[in-house]
C-alpha cells in the first residue's frame, strides 16, 4: 500500500515514484491547485493535486480533515520560495497521479492545532494521539524503555515478571482489591509495587533482577500521579548502597545520553535529608532554582514578636527566611497571591521585609513587622540572608512541617514566576533519611517502607554503621535508614534502599511499628519464612517511568506521556471505566452493591 512513510520523503527521492498513506492534516485550494498536507507517525508531506489529472483532482476536492487516504506520484523539489524549513520534508512535494480514499471521517470535535480541553482530549484520545506532539511523547517513552533494557541487560540484570494478582502489602496507599470467585469472600490485591516478590527473587539466588511493571495505588490523584503507573523496578544481591547508587546513576546518565544526547553530571551531587529540608524545605528540591531557605530562629528567639519568638523556642518548629533577589518590585497583589498560595499549605500568613536601601539600615526597609523587631535582629537577618538593595525577604514561622511545605512551594513559584529557575536537567541523590516519622496520631511509621534496613546516625564523612535489633528498639527515633532517592528538577524520579535481610531485624522493625507477631505472620509470613533460609544482603530501587519520561519530554503532567491515562477522579473518559458490573457476575462473587444514598 505504501513504499515510504510521509516523514521519510526527502531530496534523495526527487524524480522517483513513491506511495504514501495517512491522514489529511490540512487541505488548501490555491487557484485551482489543491495542496494536501498528509500526515503519518513519521511526519507531514505536502501532496500536490493538479487539475490536469482531472479524475484525481475531482476526488481531492472532496477530501476533508482526517480522511484516510493513499497517494502515489512523483517526488519533486518545491518551487523556489516555497521551501518549508520547519518540516523534515519541507524541500520536496509529491505530485499525485493516483488517490484512494481508504476511509472518511466525521468532522473531528477538535483539530490538531486547537487548544482543546483535557476532558475532550481524553474522551477522544485516539484523535488526540494523532497529534505530532503526542506521537513524539509515545516514541520517546519507547526509546527510554529500550535504553533502560539495553543498559540493564548489558549489566547482567534478568527481566522477571511478578504476579498482578497478589497479597496486600503496606505501601502507603489503599490497595485495589479483586474479589476471588473460587475463594468466596476472599480478595487479591493489585500490587502497589513488587517489593516483597523482588526480595524473594534475591533470596532465590537470581542476584540481579529488573522489570518494567504496572503498579496500582488507590489514592487521590494530581498532575504526576495515576491509579495505575509504570515502574522500572530493580533489585540486587551482595551490593551495598554505594554500589546500587553507582549502577543506577550510570543507567540514568546512559538513558539521557542515548535518548536526548544530554550529558548529565558525573557524579550526581548529594544532599542529606536534613540538609535538603533545611535549605529547601523539601526532600526533592529543584537545584536549578538558586533560592534557599535560611534559618533565623536564633536571631529572633528573644524578640517581642510572638509570631517569631514562639516557634523559635519550640524544637518542633522553625523560623526561616527566603530572600528574593530584586523582589522589592513585587506588587501588593503579587504578595497577596503568594500569601494565598502558602495558606493552602498551612501557613497562617506571609510576613515580609522589602529592602529599599540596604545602606540606610532600618530606615531603608519597608514592612509591617519592623516595629516588632529590634535593630540587632534586623541587621542579623539582613546579613545572614545576604539581602541587598531591591531585594525582598519572606518569612515562615510555625511547625517545621508547615514552614517547610509552604516555603518550598513559595520557592518553586517565585523561581518560576521570576525566571530564576534555569532550564535543563539537574539530578541529585538525597540520602540519610530518618528511619521513622510520626504520623498524624503520633505513632511511629516507616518513612519509606518497613523492609528498609536501619543504620546508626552518622556525622558527615563517617561511614554508615548498621544497628543491632536491640539498638533499634532502644532508640528507634534516632535510627536512620539505608535509603536513597534520586531527584530531578523538583521531582523524585526514583527511590530505593538496602533491605533488611535477617528475620531478627525484620521482627524488630515490626515491633517498633506496633505490628504484632500475629499480624506480621498474617501479612508477611511468606517473607519472614523466606528470610530464615539464607537471605543474602540485598537492595534495590524503583524509578517512576511515567514521571521520568514526563521530565524528558518537557511535559507538564504524566497524562501527556501515557497512551490511555485516567482523569483526576480516576476514571477513563474513553472507555467509560469504571462502570457497573453485571448482576450475575456479582452473584457469582457473592457481592451485593448497596444503593447510592
Amino acid at each position: 500500500m505504501r513504499s515510504h512513510y510521509c516523514g521519510h520523503v526527502n531530496k534523495t527521492l526527487v524524480g522517483q515514484r513513491v506511495a504514501v498513506a495517512g491522514w489529511v492534516h490540512s487541505r488548501r485550494d490555491h487557484g485551482g491547485v489543491i495542496f494536501v498536507d498528509l500526515r503519518d507517525r513519521e511526519g507531514i508531506l505536502q501532496v500536490v493535486f493538479d487539475p490536469s489529472a482531472s479524475e484525481v483532482f475531482a476526488e481531492a476536492e472532496r477530501l476533508r480533515s482526517e480522511y484516510v487516504i493513499a497517494v502515489e506520484g512523483l517526488v519533486r523539489e518545491r518551487p523556489e520560495g516555497t521551501v518549508n524549513p520547519a518540516l523534515a520534508t519541507g524541500e520536496v512535494e509529491l505530485v499525485a497521479d493516483k488517490l484512494t480514499v481508504l476511509n472518511r471521517s466525521l468532522t473531528p470535535p477538535f483539530h490538531h492545532d486547537e487548544n482543546a480541553s483535557e476532558e475532550l482530549r481524553l474522551r477522544y484520545r485516539y484523535l488526540d494521539l494523532r497529534r505530532p506532539s503526542m506521537l513524539r511523547n509515545l516514541r520517546l517513552r519507547h526509546e527510554v524503555t529500550r535504553a533502560v533494557r539495553a543498559f540493564l541487560d548489558e549489566h547482567g540484570f534478568v527481566d522477571v515478571e511478578t504476579p498482578v494478582l497478589t497479597k496486600p502489602t503496606p505501601e502507603g496507599a489503599r490497595d485495589y482489591l479483586v474479589p476471588s470467585r473460587t475463594h468466596p469472600g476472599e480478595f487479591f490485591a493489585l500490587p502497589q509495587s513488587p517489593q516483597l516478590l523482588k526480595q524473594i527473587l534475591m533470596i532465590a539466588g537470581l542476584d540481579r533482577y529488573y522489570q518494567i511493571v504496572k503498579c496500582f495505588r488507590d489514592e487521590d490523584l494530581r498532575a504526576d500521579r495515576q491509579p495505575e503507573f509504570t515502574q522500572i523496578d530493580i533489585e540486587t544481591s551482595f551490593m551495598d548502597e554505594e554500589g546500587i547508587m553507582a549502577v543506577n546513576e550510570a543507567m540514568i546518565r546512559y538513558v539521557f545520553k542515548r535518548v536526548l544526547d544530554v550529558d548529565l553530571p558525573d557524579p550526581f551531587p548529594r544532599l542529606t535529608y536534613a540538609e535538603a529540608m533545611s535549605r529547601y524545605g523539601t526532600d526533592k528540591p529543584d537545584l536549578r532554582n538558586p533560592l534557599e531557605l535560611v534559618e533565623i530562629a536564633d536571631l529572633v528567639a528573644n524578640v517581642e514578636f510572638k509570631v517569631f519568638s514562639g516557634p523559635a523556642a519550640d524544637p518542633e518548629s522553625r523560623v526561616a527566611a527566603l530572600r528574593v533577589p530584586g523582589g522589592g518590585e513585587l506588587t501588593r497583589k503579587e504578595i497577596d497571591d503568594y500569601t494565598a498560595l502558602v495558606a493552602r499549605h498551612g501557613a497562617k500568613g506571609l510576613a515580609y521585609i522589602k529592602v529599599n536601601d540596604r545602606s540606610a539600615g532600618r530606615d531603608g526597609l519597608q514592612s509591617p513587622i519592623l516595629k516588632f523587631l529590634p535593630d540587632e535582629a534586623i541587621e542579623g537577618i539582613l546579613s545572614r540572608t545576604g539581602a541587598a538593595t531591591g531585594d525582598l525577604i519572606f518569612f515562615g514561622a510555625d511547625k517545621a512541617k508547615i514552614v517547610n511545605a509552604s516555603l518550598s512551594v513559595l520557592r518553586d513559584a517565585i523561581g518560576r514566576d521570576r525566571d530564576l529557575t534555569a532550564g535543563g536537567f539537574s539530578p541529585l541523590w538525597v540520602v540519610d533519611f530518618p528511619m521513622f516519622e510520626r504520623d498524624d496520631k503520633g505513632n511511629l511509621a516507616a518513612l519509606h517502607h518497613p523492609f528498609t534496613a536501619p543504620k546508626a546516625p552518622r556525622a558527615p564523612g563517617e561511614p554508615a554503621r548498621e544497628l543491632t535489633p536491640e539498638e533499634l528498639k532502644a532508640a528507634p527515633e534516632r535510627a536512620m535508614s539505608r535509603a536513597y532517592d534520586m531527584v530531578m528538577n523538583g521531582y523524585e524520579i526514583g527511590g530505593g534502599s538496602v533491605r533488611i535481610h535477617t528475620p531478627e531485624m525484620q521482627s524488630a522493625v515490626f515491633e517498633v511499628l506496633g505490628i504484632s507477631a500475629e499480624d506480621a505472620e498474617t501479612k508477611f509470613g511468606f517473607l519472614l519464612t523466606a528470610l530464615k533460609y539464607g537471605c543474602p544482603p540485598l537492595g534495590g530501587i524503583a524509578f517512576g517511568l511515567d514521571r521520568l519520561v514526563m521530565l524528558m519530554a518537557g511535559a507538564e503532567n504524566i497524562r501527556e506521556v501515557i497512551a490511555f491515562p485516567k482523569t483526576q477522579n480516576a476514571s477513563c473518559l474513553l472507555t467509560g471505566a469504571p462502570s457497573e458490573a453485571d448482576p450475575e457476575q456479582l452473584r457469582e462473587l457473592g457481592i451485593r452493591v448497596r444503593a447510592k444514598s
